[in-house]
């Protein structure tokens, strides 16, 4: 009895994580009607900071920029203080009423409110009406991670069918524990060929416009801007500053107290 509820449990993995990646997949593929997919867009820095890595590294760029700028002051301790509380634009401003009146905060709350924001919304929704950002809920990169978890659960439920029959369990059972392994990593395969690079965000002409289309900058604090956009706080040059938003200078400074 044991053998085939595990069968059934492996069976309802598999065909619930594969038919979350084929919707995935049909919905990053979907264009709206009346969109271009990008075709003659140039990308803002917002706008290629959320295709990359969504409202946390949106959230991220306005601090960075607005540190660059002496507008900010971010603190390799992992505090954020206002130098100058005029925001350029909203998103700017949305950082400077999440620090508040004191005009000192942590920076892990002011990246939470500001990612969560309004003006951050309004930069996916622009991305989404054009057809070059997901919808929620609609990524690719999270049903391909339930698909290989369940392959990975198959493949454990099959090895403990065989600890629990210690004279061999039914060579017909152990097939059909090898048709669910065989569905996800079939669907992992196809996804592979037909979605890859799997994207959370970005739709797959958001992705093309992102890998082809010119980011404006102004020289090195551009450059610095467009890297933290493109591809994330870990790879700013400035040691303090990427300590700053990673937080791990303060590990360090404990594990050295300690």
């Amino acid at each position: 009895m044991v053998p085939f509820l595990l069968l059934l449990v492996a069976w309802g993995a598999a065909g619930l994580s594969c038919a979350r990646l084929c919707l995935a997949g049909a919905r990053a593929a979907r264009r709206p009607e009346g969109t271009s997919g990008g075709r003659g867009r140039q990308l803002t820095l917002y706008e290629a900071a959320f295709l990359a890595g969504g409202p946390r590294r949106v959230a991220d760029l306005a601090l960075v920029s607005m540190h660059l700028r002496r507008r900010l002051l971010l603190a390799h301790t992992g505090w954020a203080t206002v130098v100058d509380p005029e925001g350029r634009d909203e998103v700017e401003r949305t950082v400077i009423r999440a620090i508040g009146p004191e005009g000192q905060s942590p920076i892990a709350p002011v990246r939470a409110a500001a990612a969560a924001a309004d003006a951050v919304r309004a930069v996916s929704d622009r991305l989404v009406a054009a057809g070059l950002a997901l919808p929620h809920g609609a990524g690719v990169a999270p049903a391909v991670r339930a698909v290989r978890g369940a392959a990975l659960l198959v493949a454990a439920l099959g090895t403990a069918v065989l600890v629990v029959t210690p004279d061999g369990p039914d060579s017909r059972l152990l097939v059909w524990f090898a048709l669910p392994l065989a569905l996800t990593l079939g669907c992992l395969a196809i996804a592979r060929v037909e979605a890859h690079p799997y994207g959370s965000w970005a739709s797959p002409a958001g992705q093309r416009l992102l890998e082809t289309c010119a980011v404006p900058g102004d020289g090195a604090t551009g450059d610095t801007l467009v890297t933290v956009a493109v591809r994330g706080v870990d790879a700013v040059d400035d040691p303090a500053l990427r300590a700053a938003l990673t937080g791990r200078a303060g590990i360090r400074m404990r594990l050295g107290r300690e």
